[in-house]
Parts: C-alpha cells; structure tokens; sequence
C-alpha cells in the first residue's frame, strides 16, 4: 500500500485527527491534507476522482503534523509536530496499517 493511502487508512482508524504531510511532489514543495479517509492538495489542484492519488508514490514525504480536527488553519490545534516519515511509519505498523 502506498504512503497516501496509509495515511488515508489512519484517519479512518482516527477520525478525529488531521494529518498536515509536508512533501515534495515533481520536484515542488507540497502541503497535503489528511482527513477522514480523503486527500486534499493545499497548494496544487486536487483531481475530483479519488482515484487518482494526490501523494504519488515518487512523493518525498518531509514532516507530518498531527492536528484535532476540523482544521481550522486560523486557528490550528496541534497534538504532534514535524514527526518523520520514518516515525510515523512505525504508528502505522503498529496500528496493522
């Protein structure tokens, strides 16, 4: 399973949480929302089938911040910031994601 669609599968398993994924998508920076089971680009189109994954597979994935949702950016309520790709990666495998 690839990144995005873990991440997707974790705010299944934690609805009330929002992942802010830093990442860097064809070479430009990215900002990708995470939120009950969808994706959405902050800072590029977001394709209107969900389908068509909005972290490609080549996507580096710099940081991940936690926040409780909803995101409201005004006003952003973090419980985790900056965590790696390589740390969250361990929250996944230990949720069986």
């Amino acid at each position: 399973m690839d990144a995005g669609k873990r991440l997707e599968q974790y705010t299944l398993k934690r609805p009330q949480e929002v992942l802010l994924v830093a990442a860097e998508v064809a070479g430009e920076a990215d900002q990708i929302l995470v939120f009950r089971g969808f994706s959405s680009s902050l800072m590029r189109p977001t394709a209107f089938d969900p389908d068509v994954p909005v972290l490609p597979e080549e996507a580096v994935i710099s940081s991940i911040d936690r926040l409780l949702g909803p995101y409201n950016p005004s006003n952003p309520q973090y419980l985790e910031q900056g965590v790696s790709w390589e740390a969250f990666q361990a929250v996944l495998a230990d949720l069986g994601i």
